[in-house]
């Protein structure tokens, strides 16, 4: 069975370890040639295994299967789970500004999927919304040409009500976009750039993935990196890029280095940042991601420095010293020019009610909640009515941040430049500004906590 482009069409009736470390401080500005690189501690005996890093593919003509697989977590370690062709996570596409993405999603799972493409500007026939779900053992064909800056997109499953479990069994995977800018920066390329998907994960008796969700969100019990248990990373004396993913279902990572020292952090969900920050923790909410730069010219060989997750304690991936020389980069003082969103022509605001609601309402599959004209300006105002964090995503444009009161009551340095996803807290108020004027189609925005999208905290609107 061939689905191509023939969907459901929708009613009109209306997704370190130190004191400053860990009390949560933010350290930015100064000057980069300033900052010291990471020492590692003294060498100690380890039984981590190695990082799995995904292979990267073309889009063009990609035959992408959902399907149930038998991965290999590390060590030998089977499991059980739900994968994009037997991978865990999922091969990493990596595409040029200009080139045409064409692929076929193939469903071999025993329910109905559909793939999103997180942070993709597409018209809503290739944006995999809830309401082009296929039946199992269908297909559907994807067309897009890729028109938009470089950054590190995601996809994962959308099926209403249905998403929570996919992503948690394993459905995810990296969609990196190159651009001429970024490759003016001479950033660290090849294996000296590493893609980590990071996540939880909850595992039966004999260890296979489980899904055991509740209202308030899964949280699993165990850490993976790109599906590998206790991972593990050799590196070389230089500098590292890595493109981080928060691929959890609901819980938030508060990364940091075990021994204090900085990332450079350079870019975010929309790509590069105007300049580069020294941060020392970054807390991602699920579907967040950002771009990262670590120094390592001070590791010895046999030396290793930990990313921890302050929030849960939990140590997700060792680095350990090669001695060997690696990459050297200097931090320009420009990475990119981005214009200011403003002059908004209209204000929505919309309350993340409970578990399950926008503005009162739960998800309906053929119900239009609202309609934006094309190419306008707009404020949009996020509050809650409880049961935050509500990790608030928007298809179909990547926006600004202008403002967050009460709360946490400031904007946070991976939160500058363009976004897709934001996170809204109890207590806040977070107002971002967005236009589109990539297409005229049908969009959803709905929380990024997938229990609380499954359960109808998503709306439908439509641009015109």
């Amino acid at each position: 069975m061939s689905i191509e482009h023939e969907p459901r069409r929708i009613s009109r009736r209306a997704f370190l370890w130190g004191t400053a470390a860990s009390a949560g401080a933010i350290a930015v500005g100064g000057a980069l040639s300033s900052i010291p690189g990471v020492l590692g501690a003294p060498p100690r005996p380890s039984a981590r295994n190695p990082l799995y890093i995904p292979p990267t593919v073309s889009p063009s003509g990609y035959g992408l299967t959902a399907l149930p697989a038998l991965v290999n977590l590390g060590g030998g370690k089977l499991s059980s789970v739900w994968a994009y062709n037997g991978l865990l996570p999922g091969p990493t596409f990596v595409a040029s500004r200009g080139d045409t993405a064409t692929i076929t999603l193939n469903n071999r799972l025993s329910q109905p999927t559909i793939t999103h493409w997180h942070g993709m500007l597409v018209n809503d026939l290739n944006d995999g919304a809830p309401r082009l779900a296929i039946p199992s053992l269908a297909t559907y064909n994807y067309s897009f040409t890729i028109n938009q800056r470089s950054a590190m997109n995601w996809y994962h499953p959308h099926p209403h009500m249905m998403t929570g479990e996919q992503v948690a069994m394993g459905l995810a995977g990296a969609f990196i976009v190159r651009d001429t800018e970024e490759a003016a920066l001479g950033l660290p390329s090849g294996v000296y750039e590493v893609p980590l998907v990071v996540r939880d994960a909850s595992f039966d008796k004999s260890g296979n993935m489980t899904y055991t969700p509740r209202n308030g969100g899964f949280e699993g019990k165990m850490p993976l990196v790109n599906g590998t248990l206790n991972p593990r990373l050799d590196v070389d004396r230089g500098h590292y890029r890595f493109r981080v993913l928060a691929g959890s279902n609901a819980r938030i990572f508060g990364l940091a280095l075990s021994n204090g020292a900085p990332f450079t952090l350079i870019g975010n969900d929309g790509g590069l940042l105007e300049t580069p920050v020294q941060v020392t923790r970054i807390d991602l909410s699920p579907g967040e991601r950002v771009d990262v730069v670590v120094d390592f010219g001070g590791l010895a060989k046999g030396g290793s420095v930990m990313l921890r997750d302050l929030r849960s304690g939990w140590d997700l991936l060792e680095f350990v010293g090669t001695g060997a020389a690696g990459y050297a980069w200097t931090p320009p003082a420009t990475l990119s020019t981005i214009t200011p969103l403003a002059s908004p022509q209209t204000t929505r605001d919309f309350s993340f009610d409970g578990m399950s609601r926008i503005n009162g309402r739960t998800y309906d599959l053929d119900r239009i909640d609202f309609i934006v004209p094309f190419g306008q300006t707009e404020l949009w105002r996020f509050t809650t009515a409880g049961n935050a964090p509500h990790p608030v995503h928007v298809h179909g444009a990547s926006f600004q941040v202008v403002s967050r009161t009460g709360g946490r009551g400031r904007l946070l340095p991976w939160e500058a430049g363009w976004k897709d996803t934001v996170l809204l807290e109890d207590g806040e108020t977070v107002e971002i500004l967005i236009r589109f004027d990539a297409f005229r189609s049908l969009y959803v925005i709905h929380c990024h906590k997938l229990e609380h999208e499954d359960a109808g905290m998503m709306a439908n609107f439509e641009v015109v």
